[in-house]
């Protein structure tokens, strides 16, 4: 009996999203055209990176490659770790196919031509509601997150979009780290700058529980119906809506995806994903679903063992997924994802999500974004959610 296509799958920790590797891989086996649950075309091989550093990820590289002697390296991975894991994978002559939610704006200082990135760019979701904020909204708009969220490039996005815009002022609040109480969100000194100074707008980026309390919070406050409140994308998702739905919010964000969307492409990902697992298609299930339309196309050459045939595919491939063109390797240009900006009141029943604008765009490696990669020398190697 033919072995199947082994693929090694480094795993962080995720409170946040505890199933995501599931939902991951079941979307890619859907995109390949596979039955989850049946087919034995394909194997994961799961290595556990705690929360995903640099150290955990080469670790576990190494022992996916030298003792499960895995076909292919994929998996949940930070950029800044990915640096460490590069060396032990071009040793092996080992190809690797990460995915990352897009928490960093991507650099790379030397780009492997083994490795290849299915981000969802969460970076781009920012850039665009930075842009349209500063033309809808005006200056000075305030900027809220916790220590965690600030470890990444989401405010410096934000801030590049607003300024693309005409942008000369934007305030940034941190809230204090409490590592004693680390599920609670202290807001007061928050509250009390708005007392102080009524900025525009407030875009809080939070995420998971975090941003349940915030959003809990606001809603009591006076502000709520005085201040517009724009999120980041996690915080629109549905079951972060679902669990606010009773708060009578109205909220501005920006999605690169939209699980209603009617067209013929994402239809078929989102009622294959929920007829096939039983679960609510989300980010993590696409992501693996674009992955296994690219996969797909490349199965005659992995059947093959054909490596650089499948290296220069993935080099030049543009899929067509269930949100537009995807491609996978830096140098080729990433394609600008698709951004909306909507306007969300919650409701008991069913989010009213009203569509306002197209967002704007703007390509990793332009030179607006050389001051972000030169200023930010440290941050969080763990992937965002895996906390």
């Amino acid at each position: 009996m033919k072995r199947p296509f082994r693929i090694g799958f480094l795993t962080p920790y995720s409170g946040i999203y505890p199933f995501y590797p599931q939902h991951l891989t079941a979307g890619w086996l859907l995109g390949m055209g596979l039955d989850p649950f049946r087919q034995d075309r394909v194997q994961f091989v799961h290595e556990y990176t705690k929360t995903g550093s640099g150290r955990d990820s080469v670790q576990a590289v190494r022992k996916l490659v030298f003792f499960d002697r895995v076909d292919l390296v994929s998996g949940l991975v930070g950029y800044k770790a990915i640096t460490e894991a590069i060396p032990v994978l071009e040793q092996a002559g080992q190809t690797a196919f990460f995915f990352d939610m897009g928490e960093y704006i991507p650099y790379f200082p030397y780009l492997s031509p083994n490795i290849f990135y299915a981000s969802h760019q969460l970076w781009q979701s920012e850039y665009a509601l930075g842009h349209w904020a500063q033309q809808y909204f005006g200056d000075a708009g305030l900027v809220l997150m916790p220590v965690y969220e600030a470890g990444y490039h989401f405010s410096a996005a934000f801030r590049r979009g607003a300024i693309a815009a005409g942008n000369t002022a934007l305030h940034l609040q941190v809230l204090p780290d409490d590592p004693g109480q680390s599920m609670q969100i202290r807001l007061k000194n928050f509250f009390a700058s708005l007392e102080e100074k009524e900025p525009p707008y407030v875009h809080a980026i939070f995420c998971g529980n975090h941003g349940t309390a915030f959003l809990a919070e606001w809603a009591k406050s006076k502000w709520a119906k005085r201040i517009p409140l724009l999120v980041n994308e996690p915080m629109a998702y549905d079951d972060i809506l679902q669990d606010v739905a009773n708060l009578d919010l109205e909220i501005y964000s920006s999605t690169m995806w939209d699980n209603q969307g009617q067209h013929g492409l994402n239809r078929e990902f989102v009622d294959s994903f929920e007829a096939a697992c039983g679960q609510k298609a989300n980010v993590f299930a696409l992501m693996g679903y674009e992955a296994g339309l690219v996969w797909k196309e490349l199965w005659p050459s992995v059947e093959k063992a054909d490596w650089d045939g499948i290296r220069n595919l993935l080099r030049q491939e543009i899929i067509v997924g269930p949100r537009g063109e995807r491609n996978f390797y830096p140098q080729s240009g990433f394609a600008l994802p698709q951004t909306t900006i909507y306007k969300i009141r919650t409701s008991r029943q069913q989010p009213q999500k009203m569509a306002l604008a197209q967002g704007k765009g703007m390509h990793f490696n332009a030179a607006a974004f050389e001051e972000i990669h030169r200023d930010s020398v440290s941050g969080w190697q763990n992937p965002f959610m895996c906390v």
